[in-house]
């Protein structure tokens, strides 16, 4: 069976329902739309880094480290009714990652339920194993991530999706647990221990609406780069917001996210195909968390070839960000490399050279090398 059925229950892999660039994975059909699917997915890396001029201890270092090693679990009780459970490896041990119920009535109607990556921009639909780059996760224009670790982008609450006007206009509105802005910020719990009043009738509300002019990408999630199997010229956008969703010690305010986001690709018959993707951000936090607050852009482009070399093709790429923060602290992130797709999201290896400069009145600027290099595998 292809994974975008069965990822279509594994929702926490990324995977588009109609993508032709698929992975095998293990089903168990037991017949009267009853079955049990099981998946892994793994990322390896390699980092050699220099430490950032200006800091207390500036030197080289080098690095092999597992950066996700994830169990993906699917279940169809019938035609409507499937479940996702997955995990996450941090700290030597297996952790919930998602786990959602999934109410599937139609293409144009369907309800999600539970732990899941609520409406966002695509690089965060998209997550690291859809993205071009091998693992590249946009963290300094993309802020909608929440707090770290395996719950990244994660939140507890219930969404609506579908897709209408045939097949082109997906759309998604959902309420969340939220008090996910994480850096400077507090939980609910950490501000109840705190001592810190909260609004406890405050849900976070996200949602987002996505077009698709040429071919179509239905689906809850994305793909932030199709490598070459389809013309797509998408845009979207989309919000978040959340009644005294941000929580500090010395003070309350509303959280308010916005962004636009844009992916053209097309093929040229028997060279390869061209990618260019861009997305604006504005993050408004009540002017609680300036270093939080501020407008992020992102723009990228590739070009993955047709012809293969050896076991698959080359997919040299390059990306840049900026989130210039209310702060006054200016980050900027430059992205040099190369993929060699073996077999779609299945198997790659990729090389990346990056550049990361933060500059704030008052204190050193930061200059930051690293290369590094990746493994992804999906099972």
């Amino acid at each position: 069976m292809r994974a975008w059925q069965i990822f279509k229950w594994l929702g926490a892999a990324w995977a588009l329902g109609a993508s032709p660039i698929a992975a095998q994975a293990y089903t168990f059909d037991f017949g009267d739309d009853r079955s049990l699917s099981v998946g892994y997915a793994m990322r390896y890396s390699y980092t050699n880094a220099d430490s950032p001029n200006g800091t207390a201890s500036p030197g080289h270092s080098t690095d092999f480290h597992l950066d996700s090693g994830r169990f993906l679990f699917g279940a169809s009780l019938n035609k409507y009714v499937k479940a996702t459970v997955s995990t996450e490896r941090e700290g030597g041990f297996n952790h919930t990652l998602d786990a959602f119920a999934q109410f599937e009535f139609m293409p144009e109607f369907n309800i999600w339920a539970g732990r899941l990556v609520s409406p966002s921009d695509r690089a965060n639909m998209a997550g690291p194993y859809y993205s071009m780059g091998g693992g590249y996760w946009p963290y300094v224009a993309s802020r909608y991530g929440g707090y770290g670790g395996i719950f990244v982008a994660r939140d507890d609450g219930g969404v609506v999706w579908g897709t209408v006007a045939d097949g082109r206009l997906g759309y998604s509105l959902g309420a969340f647990k939220g008090y996910t802005l994480g850096v400077g910020s507090l939980t609910k719990d950490q501000a109840k221990d705190a001592g810190i009043k909260t609004n406890d009738g405050s849900l976070m509300y996200s949602g987002r609406l996505q077009y698709d002019f040429w071919d179509r990408a239905p689906g809850y999630y994305n793909i932030a780069n199709f490598l070459g199997e389809k013309d797509i010229l998408s845009v979207g956008a989309a919000f978040r917001y959340q009644d005294k969703g941000v929580l500090t010690t010395t003070g309350r305010g509303d959280y308010t996210g916005v962004n636009l986001d844009f992916l053209m690709e097309k093929r040229f018959q028997g060279l390869g195909a061209v990618a260019v993707e861009a997305a604006w951000y504005d993050y408004d936090t009540d002017d609680v968390v300036m270093s939080e607050q501020g407008k992020a852009y992102s723009t990228g482009l590739s070009f993955i070839f047709a012809q293969k070399v050896g076991w698959g093709r080359l997919q040299p790429f390059t990306r840049w960000q900026r989130f210039d923060a209310d702060s006054d602290t200016d980050t900027k992130q430059f992205d040099l490399g190369v993929n060699y797709v073996i077999d779609g999201y299945n198997a790659q290896v990729s090389a990346t050279f990056t550049n990361t400069k933060v500059s704030s009145p008052g204190v050193n600027s930061t200059d930051n090398d690293k290369f590094v290099v990746g493994l992804q595998l999906q099972f």
